[in-house]
C-alpha cells in the first residue's frame, strides 16, 4: 500500500507516520506540507511544498496512491469564521479535489474532531466548519472515505504537540493515562490508535465513514 500523508510534523501526523513505517503492508509512505518531519527511513519520501492550497507544479507526484490520511489542522481559538473556514474548509479541499481528480481508487481519511457538526447549523463556529468540510469530502467521488471524529488524543512513544500548553498537560496525565482510558474508553485515544485505525480502515474499510473515539479505539 501507498501512503500519502498530510500534516506529518504535528502531533497526530507524528503518530501516524510512526505507524505507517512499522506497517508491513505499506511500501511507500510520502508526506507533504511546508517542512520536513527530519525523519529517516527507507520507506520514507518528503515533499516539502509552501503553497497548500495549489498543487498544480506536483500533481506529476500526487497520482498513484492507495490511501490519503489528512491530519492537518488548525485550532479555532481566537479566528473568525472566515479565518478558520480558509485554514479548515478551503486548505481541505484543495487538497482533497486534486485528489480526488489523480487518484479516484484512493481512500481518503480526514482527522475532524469529537462534536463535529453535520448539520452545519448549530452555534459552535469550529463545528460548522468542520461539519461542512466533512460532508464535502464525502461527496467526493474516492473509493472511500472515512471522518476521524476524536475526542482527547494522547501522544505516545516520543510523539509531542507542537502547543507547549497541550505537551505539558500531556506530560501530568501521563501516569494516571490507564486509569482514565478505562474510565473514559469512549473519550481518550491514542496517536497509535488514530494511526493504526487509520490503516485498518484503508485496507478493510469500515460500517461507517464516520469513526468516534470508541469506534477508533476498536481497532
Amino acid at each position: 500500500m501507498k501512503v500519502l500523508l498530510f500534516g506529518a510534523t504535528g502531533m497526530v501526523g507524528q503518530g501516524v507516520l510512526r505507524e505507517c513505517l512499522r506497517d508491513p503492508d505499506v511500501e511507500r509512505v510520502v508526506t507533504l506540507g511546508r517542512s520536513a518531519t527530519g525523519v529517516e527511513d527507507a520507506k520514507l519520501r518528503e515533499i516539502v511544498h509552501r503553497d497548500m492550497f495549489d498543487y498544480a507544479s506536483i500533481e506529476s507526484e500526487l497520482a498513484g496512491f492507495d490511501a490519503c490520511f489528512f491530519c492537518l489542522g488548525v485550532s479555532s481559538f481566537r479566528m473568525s469564521e472566515a479565518e478558520y473556514t480558509r485554514l479548515t474548509y478551503d486548505l481541505t479541499m484543495a487538497a482533497a479535489r486534486t485528489l480526488a481528480r489523480l487518484d479516484p481508487q484512493m481512500t481518503f481519511v480526514y482527522v475532524t474532531g469529537a462534536g463535529t457538526d453535520s448539520t452545519e447549523q448549530g452555534r459552535s463556529m469550529w463545528a460548522r466548519v468542520k461539519g461542512r468540510t466533512e460532508n464535502a469530502l464525502l461527496r467526493l467521488p474516492f473509493k472511500a472515505a472515512y471522518m476521524f471524529r476524536p475526542g482527547a488524543i494522547v501522544p505516545m512513544h516520543g510523539v509531542r504537540s507542537k502547543t507547549a500548553l497541550y505537551q505539558s498537560a500531556y506530560s501530568i496525565t501521563r501516569p494516571v493515562l490507564p486509569l482514565l482510558q478505562r474510565l473514559f474508553p469512549n473519550a481518550i485515544v491514542t496517536t497509535e490508535q488514530v494511526g493504526r485505525a487509520m490503516l485498518a480502515v484503508a485496507k478493510r474499510g469500515a460500517p461507517s465513514p464516520i469513526l468516534e473515539s470508541r469506534d477508533i479505539a476498536r481497532y
